[in-house]
């Protein structure tokens, strides 16, 4: 199947949160995996701990994506994460984590 569409977010963990990301992405919801149109999706650890985290997701098309982000699906799949920034933010505590998507389209394999 063709990858004809790239979502990457790139996501800046604090320090002291990067353990408790990884642990959500590896006891995930796999909610996405069962949305039309999606392929396949990598989450990239940075090699230096300054850098972002990378959640390349692959897709058929913009929309699939687009529906994606909008979905009951996705609320279910971020529910610990959103969680965990509305703890901070009622602590008065800054983000542990941001996150900042970018699309692309493939246009060599």
């Amino acid at each position: 199947m063709n990858k004809h569409f790239v979502a990457i977010n790139y996501i800046q963990c604090n320090s002291d949160y990067a353990e408790r990301f990884e642990q959500l992405f590896s006891s995930r919801a796999h909610a996405i995996d069962s949305m039309p149109g999606f392929i396949n999706m990598h989450v990239l650890r940075p090699a230096k701990p300054e850098d972002d985290y990378l959640i390349v997701s692959y897709w058929e098309h913009e929309q699939a994506f687009k529906d994606w982000t909008k979905s009951e699906a996705f609320i279910a799949g971020h529910r610990r994460g959103f969680e965990d920034l509305a703890k901070a933010k009622a602590e008065g505590k800054p983000a542990p984590m941001r996150s900042d998507f970018k699309i692309y389209q493939i246009i060599s394999e």
